[in-house]
């Protein structure tokens, strides 16, 4: 062991309390022993330090920072070096916080477009979503703090996360829902990594010793530190049989006192103990060797500007009849849209950013050389009906050539905790491009979201631009691609079936028992085991002889 001496001097007390936090984002400090206290914070797209009245839900605002595009969006440019400055740039701006764990990225497989969190995860595909986390963790780790992977694993439904029972065979387990894992392990190295809420066979995932054991530590070879998921911990020595070493929050001591009699009483052996106190030491001190410098702020505009390459980089073009897109200068248009007034640029819970400069699109108006001939909400972003907004947007839009709408899924819909009830578009939006088709006008959709959706818009519009969840910066990166100063070149990362019940998972998805099974096994989605070659082809292949350059 790295740290025996220091171990030997450390009470039994003293030991135990170390694997529980001292409060909601930090680990226990020693003073007597030189033993310094260590800052985790959400940051799988964006830092959220929350500097007092702390949650997990980002109900209370963090200190300011980048808020660059979500998992979801960055996948879509298919570039592991777009990621790895994104890591880069977000560790640089957890150094300036003094944050030595960045809680990110999301890794788990969307095995359902019902997930609440998909807008968190990179892919359906494990060999892409592995990829691009392991990009993300040497960024971030390049700036000597440590990338906490999540959540590790089958962490695939938000209803009843912390209770659930995924229940699948071996070889699915393996080759779908770990494989972006070892990636991530194997080539990013990262240091930590976050184990799920959720049971995996009947046995919860923090206290699990063939995942944590067996496969993780003895088949990976990962040497660093597991921590919970917060308020994730069962059953705290069995958590650190499995090699468990950190609970976070704190538990107010609660759970060191089981510790201390399972060593008395011989349940525990205190070498175990040892074992894991010597691997968060080694975290603990390692981290804290770059605070032991002044860092000078990170440059706001410098990471603003590459948040808006990485929301151009990663804007999907789904639909551009007769080659509409991008609009010649002078061109009369009519935006149509709530999301117009209010973008839609992140998810919801416990990755939320309070932005450094977050752009708006009507303010954005003035720099893009269209004839803006009015523009109204003409929907309810949550829904609601409302005929006088649908009214007003059909008078607009009869004095336009082109109608630009700005769609999307609100913030309620798509939230950490929750899932989604379908697949679909809120009624009022789809009402509202059917009235306008009658109009006989061409039409752009803008699409705002962070996971796929069922388009029965598509035959009735002429261009679909998806720009995903695309950051602080989308504002910026929507109208240089609609005036053609950018050309969109992602490519979807998931698939987009017609209906959910086209999804292979829809039999099973979701559960609203204590268990879930996985009963399409391999089969994600219809076209995985085909998408999971053209990855790889597009990866290996093709990537590396374009000579892409950031």
């Amino acid at each position: 062991m790295k740290y025996k001496d220091l171990i030997s001097k450390m009470t039994l007390e003293e030991k135990a309390l170390l694997t529980s936090g001292k409060d909601f984002w930090q680990t226990m400090d020693y003073k007597r022993l030189g033993i310094p206290s260590i800052f985790l914070s959400d940051g799988p797209h964006g830092m959220r330090k929350q500097a007092a009245a702390a949650d997990h839900l980002g109900l209370n605002a963090s200190i300011p920072a980048t808020c660059f595009p979500t998992a979801a969006t960055m996948a879509n440019s298919w570039d592991v070096a777009l990621g790895e400055k994104l890591g880069t740039l977000l560790g640089e701006e957890a150094v300036s916080q003094k944050v030595n764990v960045v809680l990110g990225p999301g890794t788990n497989m969307k095995r359902s477009p019902l997930c609440g969190r998909n807008f968190e995860y990179f892919s359906e595909d494990p060999y892409l979503a592995g990829k691009m986390a392991a990009g993300y963790i040497r960024g971030i780790q390049s700036n000597g703090i440590a990338s906490c992977v999540k959540h590790f694993a089958c962490n695939n439904q938000e209803e009843n996360r912390m209770t659930l029972d995924s229940v699948l065979d071996e070889r699915t387990f393996r080759e779908i829902y770990l494989t972006a894992f070892e990636i991530a392990i194997k080539e990013g190295k990262a240091k930590t990594i976050m184990s799920a809420y959720n049971l995996i066979n009947g046995t919860f995932a923090n206290e699990n010793p063939h995942l944590l054991k067996e496969i993780l530590r003895d088949e990976w070879g990962f040497n660093g530190v597991v921590v919970t998921d917060w308020g994730g911990d069962n059953d705290r020595v069995l958590g650190l049989k499995a090699g468990n070493e950190l609970e976070m929050p704190g538990a107010c001591g609660d759970t060191a006192k089981d510790i201390i009699e399972a060593v008395k009483n011989g349940t525990l052996d205190e070498k175990v103990l040892d074992e894991n106190i010597d691997r968060l030491l080694t975290l603990i001190f390692d981290t804290e060797e770059v605070f032991k410098v002044e860092h000078k702020p990170f440059d706001v505009e410098e990471h603003h500007k590459f948040a808006q390459l990485a929301a151009s980089e990663s804007a999907v073009l789904l639909k551009n009849d007769n080659h509409l897109l991008p609009l010649s200068p002078k061109t009369k248009v009519a935006l149509i849209g709530d999301f117009l007034y209010q973008p839609r640029y992140q998810g919801a819970g416990s990755s939320v950013v309070n932005p450094t400069k977050l752009e708006k699109h009507l303010e954005h108006l003035k720099d893009i050389d269209l004839e803006i001939v009015g523009h109204c909400k003409g929907f309810n972003r949550f829904g609601k009906k409302h005929n006088g907004h649908l009214k007003r947007a059909i008078e607009i839009a009869k004095k336009a050539d082109v109608i630009i709408c700005h769609l999307g899924l609100d913030e309620v819909t798509e939230a950490e905790g929750l899932d989604r009830k379908n697949m679909k578009l809120p009624e009022n939006q789809v009402r509202l491009i059917k009235e306008l088709k009658k109009l006989g006008k061409k039409i752009v959709v803008i699409l705002t979201c962070g996971s796929s959706l069922e388009l029965d818009i598509a035959d009735d519009v002429d261009a679909i631009l998806h720009m995903y969840l695309a950051g602080q910066g989308g504002v910026t990166a929507t109208w240089s691609i609609i005036t053609g100063k950018v050309n969109p070149s992602g490519k979807l990362s998931e698939t987009y079936p017609y209906h959910f019940e086209d999804v292979a998972s829809s039999d099973n998805f979701p559960s609203h028992t204590r268990t879930i099974e996985y009963r399409e096994g391999l089969e994600i989605v219809l076209t995985l085991l085909v998408l999971k070659y053209v990855t790889h082809l597009v990866m290996v292949y093709l990537i590396p002889h374009l000579n892409i350059q950031i």
